[in-house]
Order: C-alpha cells, then sequence, then structure tokens
C-alpha cells in the first residue's frame, strides 16, 4: 500500500443468512474513500470450544437470534479501537481485536462482530492496494485453485428426515482445472436427482443446497452417489471421489453413535470399522468428524488405522484454533483440519492455524458453514493459502454458489498461472 491511509470509520448492520438468521454485515471505510465490507456466516453443527457467537436473546424479535448487541459492539468499542489504525497492518488489527474483547472465546464483544471486522479491514486493505483479497493474503504465491468438496446429499442436523451423516460430498479430483471440475460437479448433481427420483424420493433440499434422500440408510445414501457419478458418465475415485461429514457429536447418545435409519447403536470402534469397511467398498477419499469431539483416543486410533488412504479431517475437534491442533499433531490425531473462519475469530488466527496444518503436512480444507451468506472470502482465502480444498456446499442456492462462482474469476484472472490441485490435494495420503 503506497503512502498512508488509516481507517476512518467503522460501521455494522444485521442482514439475514441463508437460513433467514439475523447475522452481520461490518463495512470498513479509509481515509481515502476506498471500502471494505464483509458478513459472517453461523454453524448449525459446531464444537464446544468455538469463538463464542454474540446473540441477543430477546424473544420477542427473531426468536432470540437477533445480533444488535453485537452490531453495538462492532459501532461502539470496535470501531473506536480501529480507527486510526493501517489497514494492511492484519496482525495489529486482529490483536488489538482480541485485546479489546479481552475474553476466552471471544464471548464478551462476540466472533461475530470481531471477525466481520477483521474480514472487512482485509478487504478494504486489499482494495487500497488494487489487488484481489486471494493475492493480497497470500502474494504472487497464491495460485493453487482447490478441488470443491461439493455437499450434494444432506443429512443429520442439515436435512430433517435425511440419513443421519450431516455431509456426503462429490470431490472432483480428476479434473484438469477447476472449471472442469465444477462442471464434473454440476452434471453429478444433476444425475443424482434423476437417481433420487427413480428410487422414488423426492429431490428437496437441505441447508446447504444438498438433497435429502428421505427414509435412506447411510449406506444407500453413499451407493446413489456412486450411481450418480456413472450415471453422469464419471469414473468412481479416478474422475470423483467421494467424503463425508460424519458430525458424530450430534449423534452421541449414552456414550454410542446412533445411526437411526440402520437401527444400529455404534461404539467409537464400531464405527471405525464401519468406515474402514466402507473405504473398502466405496471410494471415499475423506471423513470429517467420524468420532465426538471429545474423544481424542478414539481419534488416534482410527487415523492410525484409516489415515494412510483417508483424509481424516477435525472440524469439532480443532475448531480451527491453533491450540488444539497443536494437541492433535503431538497425539497423532487426523490427518487434516478443517479450516472456519468463524470458528477462532479473525484473519491472523485462521492463516496462523492453516499454515500450521500445511506446514507439518496435514490438510487444511477451508469451509462455509451451514447458514452463510453471500461473503465470498473463503473463496480468496483457500487460494491463499493454496490450501488445495473448499467446502462451499452443492452448486445450488446463491449464497453457495457465490464461492464457486468467486473460484472461475480467479481462475481467469490468474490465467496461465493457474494450477488446480486434483489428486494433489490429498498428497498428504500415501494411497489416495
Amino acid at each position: 500500500m503506497t503512502g498512508s491511509v488509516e481507517i476512518a470509520s467503522v460501521m455494522a448492520d444485521e442482514i439475514i443468512d441463508s437460513r433467514g438468521n439475523p447475522t452481520l454485515r461490518t463495512t470498513v471505510v479509509l481515509a481515502d474513500g476506498t471500502t471494505g465490507s464483509a458478513s459472517v456466516p453461523s454453524g448449525t453443527s459446531t464444537g464446544q470450544f468455538e469463538a463464542v457467537e454474540l446473540r441477543d436473546g430477546d424473544t420477542g424479535r427473531y426468536d432470540g437470534r437477533g445480533v444488535l448487541r453485537a452490531v453495538s459492539n462492532v459501532n461502539g468499542p470496535i470501531a473506536q479501537a480501529l480507527i486510526g489504525l493501517q489497514p494492511d497492518d492484519q496482525w495489529r488489527i486482529d490483536a488489538t481485536l482480541i485485546a479489546v474483547d479481552g475474553s476466552e472465546y471471544k464471548k464478551r464483544l462476540g466472533s461475530n462482530a470481531i471477525l466481520s471486522a477483521s474480514l472487512a479491514c482485509a478487504q478494504a486493505a486489499a482494495r487500497a492496494c488494487e489487488l484481489p483479497l486471494f493475492r493480497y493474503l497470500g502474494g504472487d504465491a497464491a495460485h493453487v485453485l482447490p478441488v470443491p468438496m461439493l455437499n450434494v446429499l444432506n443429512g443429520g442436523r442439515h436435512a430433517h428426515g435425511g440419513p443421519d451423516i450431516q455431509e456426503f460430498m462429490v470431490v472432483p479430483v480428476g479434473a484438469s482445472t477447476f472449471g472442469e471440475a465444477l462442471r464434473y460437479a454440476v452434471e453429478t448433481y444433476h444425475a443424482l436427482r434423476e437417481v433420487l427420483c427413480e428410487a422414488g424420493m423426492r429431490a428437496n433440499t437441505g441447508d446447504e443446497g444438498g438433497f435429502v434422500p428421505t427414509n435412506a440408510t447411510n449406506e444407500r445414501a453413499v451407493e446413489m452417489l456412486v450411481r450418480a457419478i456413472e450415471r453422469a458418465g464419471y469414473r468412481p475415485a479416478d474422475d470423483i471421489a467421494i467424503a463425508l461429514d460424519v458430525s458424530a457429536s450430534s449423534l452421541l447418545k449414552n456414550e454410542t453413535y446412533a445411526f437411526a435409519a440402520e437401527g444400529a447403536s455404534l461404539s467409537a470402534d464400531d464405527m471405525i470399522e464401519c468406515l474402514a469397511g466402507w473405504r473398502r467398498r466405496y471410494p471415499i477419499i475423506s471423513v470429517e468428524d467420524p468420532l465426538a469431539d471429545s474423544d481424542w483416543s478414539g481419534f488416534a486410533r482410527l487415523t492410525a488405522r484409516l489415515g494412510d488412504t483417508m483424509q481424516v479431517v477435525g472440524d469439532d475437534l480443532f475448531v480451527s484454533n491453533r491450540m488444539f491442533l497443536v494437541r492433535g499433531i503431538a497425539q497423532r490425531c487426523c490427518n487434516a483440519v478443517l479450516i472456519k473462519p468463524n470458528q477462532v475469530g479473525t484473519v491472523t488466527e485462521t492463516l496462523d492455524t492453516a499454515r500450521m496444518a500445511i506446514s507439518v503436512g496435514y490438510g487444511a480444507p477451508v469451509s462455509h458453514r451451514s447458514g452463510d451468506t453471500l461473503d465470498t472470502s473463503i473463496a480468496d482465502l483457500a487460494v491463499a493459502l493454496n490450501c488445495g480444498q473448499i467446502k462451499a456446499g452443492a452448486p445450488a442456492r446463491g449464497e453457495r454458489v457465490a464461492k464457486y462462482n468467486r473460484l472461475l474469476e480467479i481462475e481467469k484472472w490468474l490465467g496461465a498461472h493457474a494450477e488446480y490441485a486434483g489428486r494433489g490435494a490429498f498428497a498428504h495420503l500415501k494411497s489416495p
């Protein structure tokens, strides 16, 4: 950034997310008139140690889910702390936000207030530098387009009446460009609608735009996904692999995991055996949160058993927090960490966790949340990190498609310098 352009104002508004719940949009204005805006998502399936999202609790308004307190925190103490700072000093901005909050897990001001301000500052700085956000955050080395992991079948808390497992994803590892990968996935998504209808199921959609296979067992959902890949003209495993998000913490009842559709209750070791069997029968390349977020020893056993050939992703286990990732590395839990900026609350902390993971050979897929907005920051973040993987939902609904369309724009902007991660995104596996 040439010259010294200070932050002149910081202002937040209450807007609505993709589930019809309130969230924040914050706009930062620099002294030269440059602006940057960011809105923040919200999750349904959340880890117990995530940074705290501040809600009003006023049951007479949005059933208590309003965010006027968080808006007030941005317009008051956060604005007062940030005005006058240099927008390109992201570390100082985020350290200031953390200090002003002064609480564990950002529960005083709210992670939603803090992240919206942190991201808006980064957006304003990027514009002042006349750079796209991915290049501003990642520098000249940022050029790798991520493999999209598209949640085309929804279950769990994201879809009433669906399977117990929360997400069934297609992963187009065999494409040569991001644009081609997206086409693979879209064609498979449309083929999946046909497969579901032929099976007598309605093609309704869940929170993330994926279809909801009503009354289907978890394994039958995987089978239908394989059929859809083949129906679209692609080869399972070679062209398109499958990823799962079990969200096991939400299935835990009396120390066992309830697979209601199967009529089964699984211990941690049963779950490991179940996934091992599915890995042998189906082209599953990645599994997220296969056990509860308190079962560190179980994660270690599962990683030892399956981690050579399957990506084991810690989401609720790590909550994008560097401290928990350090513990996971030491205990050999997982071989990947899901990166969700609103779990930890600032741009700097998000980048720190992701870069640590990548430096030790872990995967670091960047992810949306089930309640999302049209903000596309995570698309730029994935390219900035060269992390090679992104989760942004099905190829449907505006808040999901916005991320994929942004990646198409980035691929075009990079031109000949663009590299699609493809199967290399899973190079941390011995035999993907």
